[in-house]
């Protein structure tokens, strides 16, 4: 961090391209677009910027201004919230005067530019913050292919436009990456719309491995461990019987709620479980919420230049998810979970603005939570192995778990959809489907439950419609999105 000998220069400086001074503690949409703006770097100074509370417009220090502990933590908390994507770089301290307390966030460039705060690109014009036109928008796309070297940025050379759900891209990925009024007045094309969330690269005019991996209708084909391997062994090791085996194929768009709902139905059980002589309850193995945050763990940060899948086994006193590539960049086995890095960043972001990941830097804490609620042994993270990434865990096998919250079991009964599953549903009933065709799209086998599941809330919310609304029952019954299906 800055000295305070610096920060005092630093008020007085005329470079006001990397400062943003104000007073006001609780606009977090002014402070993100600071920050956003910052690691944009329009200038390419590479230097860092500093968004400074506490101090006047003329660089003076608020007398009597106080950083409490609450503002340091809101301030702090703009990184990993998920509104500024890709996340940015940037530290915070309190800085205490004579005059007055200041509160100082640094934020460094980012190589991944162009940084958005709720799918806007912001960047700083002298002294003024605003949002990037689309040449600049243009010039910071240019700058993240010449910065990155990840293996989800770099063009999948073999692979074309053709070989990707350029619809599902179209109309339901860049919607929510991108504003709405930067998207209905961006005359680019779809190729430079796609290069500026990391899906195409113009100097190879072909997608990226990102784009692929999420969006190509045969992943495999361009990335051979491209998929998820699960097995079911009859006993406690690998030269048990096998009772079942599946492999998920698909992009990740169309494979994370096939994975979600085959865990629910496959994986997760529950059992009465007697508490007195006349009141059972029931028991869940394993928290489906922890499981489905494992597997997006894996998916997210694995290596995807291995030929190796993703590893989710089933024993008959554990599960086993096992991905390749080891910890990655900072993350160290000394520090984690506490501290992460992302191997997979345009995938991270991509997860995120898809809606299943809700904060950064929360998944093993979060799964930590869930298994302690349900009643499981702790969890074995293997962090020792250089070359892959295990998650061991064990059922809950106790008979005198203290009851729960009712909206607690419901949720590790998977009786509530996801939005995102609902959403994907939706997209593909633009055009009239039949539940047959609706269950094989969603890897749902069980029409009852998934008719009262689905279906049945759907209905009620207005956003899908019977096309023989008086049959509701008939063989020739189809469903389509209504116009509220937004």
């Amino acid at each position: 961090m800055i000295t305070k000998e610096e920060l005092r220069q630093l008020l007085k400086s005329t470079e006001t391209y990397r400062i943003e001074r104000t007073v006001s503690t609780g606009n977090k949409d002014k402070f993100s677009e600071a920050i956003c703006a910052f690691s944009n770097d329009l200038p390419g100074s590479h230097k860092n910027g500093y968004l400074i509370i506490g101090a006047e417009d003329d660089g003076e220090i608020k007398s009597g201004f106080k950083v409490t502990d609450a503002l340091l933590k809101n301030i702090a908390a703009l990184r990993s919230d998920g509104n500024i994507l890709p996340i940015p770089t940037m530290s915070v301290d309190r800085y205490e005067f004579s005059e007055g307390d200041l509160l100082v966030c640094e934020v460094q460039p980012s190589p991944m530019t162009p940084v958005r705060y709720r799918g806007r690109v912001f960047v700083r014009i002298g002294p003024r913050r605003d949002i990037a036109s689309e040449d600049e928008e243009r010039i910071l796309t240019e700058r993240r292919t010449a910065n990155m070297a990840t293996f989800d940025v770099t063009p999948c050379l073999r692979a074309k436009l053709s070989d990707l759900n350029v619809d599902m891209i179209r109309n339901g990925y860049l919607p929510k990456a991108v504003d709405a009024d930067v998207l209905a007045t961006d005359n680019r094309s779809l190729e430079e719309q796609m290069a500026s969330v990391g899906l195409y690269d113009m100097d190879s005019h072909c997608p990226t491995n990102a784009a692929v991996i999420l969006f190509a209708h045969r992943p495999k084909q361009f990335i051979p461990g491209a998929y998820v391997q699960y097995v079911k062994f009859g006993g406690n090791d690998k030269a048990s019987d096998i009772f079942n085996e599946r492999m998920f194929t698909s992009c990740l768009f169309d494979l994370l709620p096939k994975l979600d709902t085959f865990t629910e139905n496959s994986v997760v059980t529950t059992r009465p479980v007697p508490v007195t002589a006349f009141r059972e309850e029931r028991v869940v193995n394993y928290p489906r919420e922890a499981i489905r945050e494992l597997l997006l763990n894996a998916v997210m940060h694995r290596d995807y230049s291995s030929n190796m899948p993703i590893r989710y086994y089933e024993f008959s006193d554990r599960l086993e998810i096992m991905n390749a590539g080891g910890l990655y960049g900072k993350a160290r086995p000394e520090n984690f979970p506490h501290v992460n890095d992302y191997r997979n960043p345009i995938i991270a972001e991509a997860l995120k603005t898809l809606g299943y990941v809700n904060m950064f830097n929360r998944g093993v804490s979060r799964v930590k939570e869930l298994f302690k609620e349900n009643g499981n042994p702790p969890i074995d993270f293997n962090v020792d192995k250089i070359t892959v990434f295990e998650v061991v865990v064990k059922p809950n096998k106790s008979n005198t778990r203290p009851a729960e919250p009712t909206s607690q079991i419901r949720r590790h009964r998977g009786l509530i959809p996801s939005k995102t599953e609902l959403d994907k549903l939706v997209f593909y009933c633009r055009e009239p489907r039949s539940l047959a065709d609706i269950l094989s799209y969603m890897g749902y086998s069980d029409r009852t439950k998934f008719r009262n599941k689905y279906i049945k809330l759907l209905l009620q919310q207005g956003r899908i419609r019977m096309t023989l609304p008086d049959m509701p029952t008939s063989k020739r019954q189809k469903y389509v999105a209504s116009e509220k299906a937004s």
